[in-house]
């Protein structure tokens, strides 16, 4: 992934509503952002890790 990309805006843009944020942390300590999208009747979960070296996200899209 680029670091200049914007998942989340790049999602909104395409549609997807954003329903619900939540914050957590993983394993090692990092602050994990958790978005719930809809789009239509489709759902989908974006979660947001920053990368432990460098700039950027680590992202992950699930489909529910």
């Amino acid at each position: 992934m680029d670091d200049n990309q914007k998942p989340l805006s790049d999602l909104v843009a395409q549609g997807w509503e954003i329903l619900h944020y939540a914050s957590s942390h993983d394993a090692s300590g990092m602050v994990v952002e958790n978005f719930l999208l809809r789009k239509q009747k489709m759902h989908r979960i974006l979660s947001l890790r920053p990368k432990m070296l460098g700039k950027g996200y680590n992202v992950k899209e699930q489909d529910v």
